[in-house]
């Protein structure tokens, strides 16, 4: 069974940097505008906003990239 993400936990994903740690600010099921970026989730597939604890910036991510911790 899938681990299920919700607003507020910490997570992790990879970048090309390493391991990056963040919270989840809001889970996204409507196509959204982010930094230029235009992320197309849905309610059967729906993307996370993250914003990373190291630099505070946000992107939106599919729950298949972040991991709990």
């Amino acid at each position: 069974m899938p681990t299920t993400i919700k607003t507020g936990d910490s997570v992790r994903w990879n970048t090309s940097q390493g391991e990056t740690r963040g919270k989840v600010v809001r889970k996204l099921t409507r196509t959204t505008k982010i930094k230029g970026h235009t992320a197309k989730p849905s309610r059967e597939n729906p993307e996370y906003l993250v914003r990373s604890k190291k630099s505070g910036k946000t992107a939106a991510h599919k729950a298949s990239a972040l991991r709990k911790g």
